[in-house]
């Protein structure tokens, strides 16, 4: 079987082709904040990624002629985990999503490719909007405004599965499953999540997209209600200007002019103390999160499981790990299993492994 996958990220697009479970080609295409402020709106740059890909499979000697391409999932309603086949009603709810994000251009880049060839089948897998939130878990001092999830879900559960198969493999005479065990798993990336897994469920996860929890490289984050009412009514933006000051021109982007974490880096090794600040304070933001987050599982934490982009950092990692690790061991995954997991997934669709779920 020969499987596309398109991930389509905030700051980057990335792209693989599987023949079976062996991939035979892994591409990032980074997008520069100057090259995406040319469109206003993310679902402008639906051409523009697409063609990105197609000219890496050209470049690649790759022909059009898959049996599937798998999206990441976009910001639909909320509904359960597993494989999804991209269907109309998916289609007119990702055009007309409330939410702003790249992962919305998935579906349609994978439905797009797929009816330019023979028999070939365009589906999601986990997207960023599955709820098993505890009810107890839905409630805010608003009933206007419950709590909602959207997450790295499928991230999360892939490194949730590698976890348990390592511990299986250290101790063959006790397997491990991921629905055994009580896991915080924080997504460090262009936006931040902090999963609370209990026994193969997510309890418990911050809105990362334009919610709640730490700021991150583009993202706000819990900000100042009051404060944030006032902005509304100060007549100095639009509705459009403040939701990218809370999603996209945000966090690390607003603070220091950039999201490149490396760059933000150097400069502190290069004695910008303000650079220094704002880092140190998204680290403890995510810190503080994380020790809420095992109060939900009372405090029975198996392991704590850093990935995303930002987990190459060794200087965020040594910090989140000094004020983390009396809660439970620490364990890091840089960078994430998405692309193998869109593509694990859309196999055993198509081998009839896993149940093809209709979006309604």
């Amino acid at each position: 079987m020969k499987i596309l996958v398109v991930n389509p990220g905030s700051t980057s697009t990335k792209m693989a082709v599987y023949e079976d479970e062996r991939p035979v080609l892994v591409r990032t295409l980074r997008h520069s904040v100057e090259e995406l402020m040319k469109y206003p709106r993310i679902i402008d740059q639906f051409e523009f990624r697409k063609n990105l890909v197609l000219a890496e499979l050209a470049g690649a000697g790759i022909p059009m002629a898959f049996d599937a391409v798998v999206g990441r999932g976009g910001l639909l309603k909320p509904i359960p985990g597993g494989v999804y086949e991209v269907n109309d009603a998916m289609l007119n709810d990702i055009v007309h999503a409330m939410r702003s994000h790249a992962c919305n251009l998935g579906c349609l880049i994978a439905v797009e490719l797929a009816v330019t060839m023979p028999h070939c089948r365009a589906f999601i897998a986990d997207p960023g909007v599955v709820d098993e939130l505890d009810e107890v878990a839905r409630i805010t001092g608003s009933p206007l405004m419950p709590r909602i999830t959207i997450w790295h879900a499928l991230n999360q559960r892939a490194i949730a599965r590698r976890f348990a198969t390592e511990q299986t493999a250290l101790h063959p005479d006790c397997p491990v499953r991921y629905e055994d065990l009580n896991l915080i798993i924080c997504h460090l990336g262009g936006g931040i999540s902090i999963g609370t897994h209990r026994h193969g469920r997510c309890v418990d996860v911050n809105n990362a997209l334009d919610g709640e929890g730490p700021f991150s490289p583009e993202r706000a984050g819990t900000l100042p209600a009051g404060s944030l009412i006032d902005l509304c009514f100060s007549g100095q933006f639009s509705q459009s200007d403040l939701k990218k000051r809370i999603s996209g021109r945000a966090g690390l982007a607003a603070h220091l002019g950039t999201t490149d974490v490396q760059a933000i880096i150097k400069r502190i090794d290069e004695g910008d103390a303000h650079a220094a600040l704002v880092l140190d304070a998204m680290i403890y933001q995510v810190a503080k999160s994380i020790g809420a987050a095992a109060t939900v599982l009372c405090g029975q934490v198996d392991a704590i499981l850093l990935t995303g982009g930002m987990a190459h950092a060794d200087y965020i990692v040594s910090r989140l790990r000094r004020r983390v690790e009396f809660l439970a061991s620490v364990y890091v995954y840089p960078g994430e299993d998405e692309m193998e997991a869109l593509a694990l997934n859309a196999l055993g669709a198509l081998r009839g492994e896993l149940p093809v779920q209709v979006y309604e």
